[in-house]
């Protein structure tokens, strides 16, 4: 499958909407709308009307039926050359740095020059199901032949039950608990205090209006819908503001509504390509990715926590690069709850944790907490699903450009007891 030696792959090109609070600015569009807009201002910065380039890939978790090419669809209307291919991926809260990783390894093989990862996602615009047994009834009409076999079918549909429709369920099909429900779970197997999390979460605030204000998401982020900043985010939060919310998922926890992400509408996208084919468009090279991992737990009879993937998918990504855990500039571990973040270092640093779980002698130590997240995380941005591990990438992509040179660490904990890691390097 390879073309010649393996490639360098860079990071030339990044765009994205503000993302909104579920239900607020997005509350009346689509995936289709937002990853199509999307892509358009992303073709529009780079220059990029009427190219073909050698691959579209994204996803988004929250989906309709009829979405079932979605990021196809979006290409034809985003201003590249219909003779772009696109394919749809799906890997829940990783899917957007799943994507990034599978165009890169193309590039990185000979196969493309140059191509886009995306993801969107909206909870304002959620599938909503037939009742099963009404669907079942539509069915058995549909394939009715005779008009008796029709009028029976017809008079089938008729039960009160059959109106009640299918709600998507926001929980783990395995446990039925939520992934907040989770998350408390995993905070109280490792003892993090409420403080902790709210000090993350602040930060996490803070250091996005920092980066707003200095200009650093003026290339990043489009004008949209009224938007030219990500509508959660809370510049003037205080410790003091978040000791007073009630616990969200357990009636002693310490998950809040502030140090926990909300259901979040938007859309993100990143160009890339060989160095010399940015060079042939005048894009400078931002980044290079140059290592990825995933891995998935045992959360249903392991009693691992459904989060905690990132501490199994860094020491392998770590050692096949030969990296320390301290190897690196920044480090961007997404924020689904801080607890997590904090669940995830914990293990990380826990020398029963990595002799029991990983079967190392040596935990992989701490990190520096001030390189984390420094352009603001999850909790501060909001979390559109899909949509995040672009906006990962893109954010480390430029915070690396401009320090000159370095290397950062991305982690995402997904669905399913799944996550998604790369590496990014200057």
């Amino acid at each position: 499958m390879q073309s010649g030696n393996l490639r360098k792959v860079a990071i030339v090109g990044a765009n994205r909407i503000p993302f909104a609070r579920s239900n607020t600015a997005y509350a009346d569009l689509d995936n289709q709308t937002m990853l199509t807009d999307t892509l358009k201002g992303l073709v529009d910065s780079c220059k990029l009307q009427g190219e073909r380039l050698g691959e579209v890939a994204g996803g988004a978790v929250q989906k309709h039926a009829a979405d079932w090419n979605l990021v196809r669809e979006s290409v034809l209307g985003c201003g590249l050359s219909p003779y772009t291919p696109a394919y749809d991926v799906q890997q829940a809260c990783g899917t957007s740095l799943e994507t990034t990783i599978l165009v890169a390894n193309k590039i990185a093989l000979g196969q493309i020059d140059a191509g886009i990862a995306c993801g969107v996602d909206t909870t304002s615009d959620v599938p909503i199901g037939a009742n099963r047994g009404l669907q079942r009834a539509l069915m058995k009409a549909n394939a009715a032949r005779s008009t008796g076999d029709k009028l029976k079918a017809a008079v089938n549909m008729l039960r009160p039950s059959y109106v009640i429709p299918e709600m998507p369920q926001n929980s783990e099909p395995r446990t039925g608990k939520s992934m907040g429900q989770h998350a408390q779970v995993m905070a109280d197997r490792w003892s993090i205090s409420r403080e902790e999390q709210d000090k993350l979460a602040l930060a996490s605030h803070q250091n996005l209006a920092k980066a707003y204000d200095a200009g650093f998401y003026g290339d990043l982020v489009m004008f949209y819908q009224g938007l030219d900043r990500d509508n959660n985010l809370r510049a003037n939060s205080t410790l003091e503001k978040m000791a007073k919310l009630s616990p969200a998922f357990a009636k002693d926890g310490t998950l809040t509504a502030a140090n926990s992400t909300p259901l979040t509408d938007g859309a993100s996208a990143v160009l890339l390509a060989t160095d010399e084919w940015a060079a042939s468009k005048g894009l400078p090279v931002l980044a290079h990715i140059t290592a990825g991992e995933t891995a998935a737990v045992d959360f249903v009879d392991g009693h691992d926590g459904l989060l905690i993937g990132g501490a199994y998918a860094l020491p392998r990504l770590l050692d096949k690069r030969g990296l320390s855990l301290q190897d690196f500039d920044f480090y961007e571990i997404h924020e689904a709850f801080a607890a997590v973040v904090l669940c995830t270092l914990a293990a990380l640093d826990s020398a029963e944790f990595c002799k029991e779980k990983l079967g190392r002698d040596t935990p992989l130590g701490s990190i520096d907490m001030s390189k984390l997240n420094v352009k603001g995380g999850s909790i501060a941005t909001g979390h559109p699903f899909a949509a995040t591990g672009t906006r990962i990438v893109a954010t480390l992509a430029k915070t690396l450009d401009e320090a000159g040179s370095g290397r950062g660490l991305i982690s995402i904990c997904a669905a399913g007891g799944q996550a998604v890691t790369a590496i990014l390097e200057k």
